[in-house]
């Protein structure tokens, strides 16, 4: 079948929640991708950093056929010889004291909302029913009816209510707005280091740490969502380390399985996840034995390979070359690591013709936020592939 044959498929039978270029992908292998005639891309999206490690790593691979063969789900109404290992070595790698195993980004998101609302009744004594979350404008946590009863975005929302209560919304980057939006019924604040999909926002130096001190004073519990940011992608296992902060609950996905198998994970210290007991919370499929190995086998690969150190030397040499490029229609390149946005002004018309035309030259890419254009190629990006993306950027964007 041909291109556009596929195209027509998914636009009969397809429910059109999506908008993706129209380019069909049939196998990857590291940055590269090849479509179903043959043609060859960069992935410079990573699946939203869901392939840090790159497409189809071997290593990630071997290890979810030998457990497939072996063993896949036994749900939670019995141990398995997976779990217990991961939980130890996500618990060595990033400091916390326990784990809840979920499946995607939203469900952990959704996960860490629960236990901090009973944290709250349980050990701040917070009245039944009256727990409030901050959150920040702009922000994206998924899209389940309770995250979008926060998000400020009018598309995620319009359509959907009525909307979940027991939120406050306050502007990204703006600690003193957090301090006057806490309440003595706040138990959380719940943010991305960096706002991935508001257009690779970055917070003023300082932040996290202002936001730190403002949770330890107010006996209120730090989430940072990490499930775009985290396992590597802006140059450190997690972005909050940038800062030297530590977060009460820290939430990844994606990369935790190296786009191989739904996986999610809740990071926390004992007091907040304490507060769950046997059937409060749970998911027939968080924490199976193949989510756990292929989960084991994508955070190796990133220690091991040193990809964590590769994103910040290739994510400062991306950077720099997306700086030189000449065409006042730029309004600013920002990033960090390999998450790096290129802003337009909104006479350039918009980024997605821009996107197209890269999909045209070879390397592929999204925009968000109609002006922004984001790059977030696999860790295990080389020197030379990021030259080779340049020039093609340069040829598009320069002109």
């Amino acid at each position: 079948m041909r291109t556009d044959e596929f195209i027509l498929l998914e636009e009969e039978y397809g429910a059109h929640n999506y908008k993706p270029l129209d380019v069909v992908i049939e196998r990857g292998r590291g940055v590269w991708v090849w479509d179903v005639e043959g043609r060859k891309y960069m992935d410079c999206l990573s699946a939203y950093s869901a392939v840090n490690q790159g497409h189809c790593h071997p290593r990630i691979l071997a290890a979810m056929a030998e457990q497939a063969r072996r063993l896949t789900l036994t749900s939670r109404a019995f141990r398995n010889d997976q779990l217990g290992v991961l939980y130890k070595e996500l618990c060595d790698l990033t400091n916390s004291h326990k784990v809840l195993p979920m499946n995607s980004g939203a469900e952990a998101v959704e996960t860490a909302i629960k236990a901090v609302r009973k944290w709250g009744y349980q050990v701040k004594g917070v009245p039944e029913d009256r727990a409030e979350i901050v959150v920040c404008r702009n922000n994206f946590h998924g899209r389940t009816i309770a995250v979008i009863s926060f998000s400020t975005d009018p598309v995620s929302r319009a359509g959907f209510g009525p909307f979940t209560p027991g939120f406050t919304v306050v502007d990204f980057g703006d600690a003193a707005a957090l301090e006057a939006a806490v309440t003595e019924n706040t138990v959380a604040f719940l943010v991305e280091p960096i706002q991935g999909e508001a257009g690779v926002i970055i917070p003023p130096d300082g932040y996290l740490r202002q936001v730190r001190r403002i949770c330890d004073e107010h006996d209120m519990v730090l989430i940072c969502d990490e499930i775009q940011t985290g396992l590597g992608r802006t140059g450190k296992l997690l972005a909050e380390e940038h800062e030297g902060v530590e977060a009460d609950l820290t939430l990844i996905g994606k990369a935790l399985s190296g786009g191989f198998y739904p996986v999610s994970a809740v990071l926390s210290n004992t007091e907040v996840l304490g507060v769950l007991k046997p059937g409060e919370h749970g998911s027939t499929f968080g924490g199976n034995p193949l989510a756990c190995a292929v989960a084991r086998a994508a955070l190796a690969v990133l220690r091991e390979e040193d990809l964590i150190r590769n994103a910040e030397v290739m994510g400062e040499r991306f950077m720099d070359g997306l700086k030189r490029i000449d065409n006042p229609m730029i309004r600013e390149v920002r990033g960090r690591g390999l998450l790096i946005g290129v802003e337009l002004h909104p006479e350039a018309g918009g980024a997605r013709g821009y996107c197209e035309r890269l999909k045209d030259a070879g390397l592929l890419c999204k925009e968000t936020h109609e002006t922004i254009i984001r790059f977030a190629p696999p860790l295990v990006i080389t020197g030379q592939e990021v030259d080779w993306a340049l020039e093609r950027i340069a040829s598009v964007l320069g002109g």
